[in-house]
């Protein structure tokens, strides 16, 4: 261990007797009334030490203001280096900082609201991007306009080469459209599995609704069918009265709205108690006189060879 990094752990003497310039440094920097009392010091190195005083400000609990003086070498005076309002061990802090995309939740947005996708969204991947040019076996395209030129074909207004549309019906861009491509990007497999997993977990197989329900999507006459890969896993629901109207549910998914859900029975009724426990019967201590076959008197009992 050096010298040097002996004697900046021990606090120069003259910086730590300068409690009251370090004060009238906090004072002027602060609002008035709201440096407390001396909180400690820390030494910084050769002849510079910090000092703290607590902070009475509303909404910096914990907080300190840090006031560092130094001296030069040789030098009777110290002078002041900075001050600066610093959280102390026990300061309440704002919680880190998360960016807006991992901040969103479902439900976020507003109206009015813009949410921009990343360019890079792994959800999304380009979709019909190219020019509206005809495939090479079309009959408006540059190889059979040549072919048909060849063999001197006829064709109504000249050539293909030389028509002035091609037909709109035939076109890429038609079909395109038709097709629901014509968009500069579409779902990629990511962003339809992930949206599948999601749709799962609300309205599946797996839901506590699902296990009570007396059949499944699948068979009910208020399922609407979705296109595209989605439609063989999903629909939409359209009962008014189910959990799920207007939402899309997995086809495993059921509700007590099915359509073909019979009439609920009645809840059996208990058979009635064998005991009746709401009230007492008598019960003596002696048979009345009048219930056996036998009387009750002394030459019976003698009779009967009791004793």
């Amino acid at each position: 261990m050096s010298a040097a990094t002996t004697r900046s752990r021990t606090p120069d003497r003259l910086c730590a007797e300068a409690v009251d310039l370090a004060r009238a440094a906090a004072e002027e920097a602060a609002a008035p009334g709201v440096v407390g009392e001396h909180a400690g010091l820390v030494s910084e190195g050769d002849r510079v030490v910090t000092h703290f005083f607590e902070c009475k400000e509303m909404g910096y609990r914990g907080w300190r203001w840090a006031v560092t003086v130094a001296r030069a070498s040789r030098a009777k005076i110290v002078t002041l280096d900075e001050v600066v309002l610093l959280p102390g061990p026990d300061a309440l802090l704002a919680p880190e900082w998360v960016p807006w995309s991992e901040r969103l939740r479902p439900g976020d947005m507003g109206p009015g609201d813009l949410l921009p996708t990343d360019a890079e969204d792994l959800r999304l991947e380009p979709g019909f991007s190219g020019e509206d040019e005809p495939p090479p076996n079309s009959p408006v395209s540059d190889d059979m306009a040549e072919l048909v030129e060849a063999e001197d074909a006829e064709v109504a207004g000249g050539v293909p080469a030389n028509l002035p549309i091609a037909p709109s019906r035939g076109s890429i861009a038609a079909i395109a459209e038709e097709l629901g491509l014509r968009r500069a990007r579409v779902l990629s497999r990511y962003g339809l599995h992930t949206a599948a997993d999601r749709w799962e977990e609300g309205f599946g197989a797996k839901t506590a609704m699902a296990q009570a329900a007396p059949a499944s999507c699948v068979s009910c006459g208020f399922l609407v069918r979705i296109g595209g890969s989605l439609g063989q896993a999903f629909g939409v629901c359209a009962n008014e009265f189910a959990p799920a109207d207007g939402r899309v549910v997995s086809l495993t998914y059921g509700c007590g709205g099915h359509s073909e859900a019979a009439v609920m029975p009645k809840p059996p009724q208990p058979a009635p108690p064998r005991l009746d426990e709401t009230r007492v019967d008598p019960f003596p201590l002696r048979p009345s006189p009048d219930s056996g076959s036998v009387p009750v008197d002394a030459d019976a009992e003698a009779d009967l060879g009791h004793s």
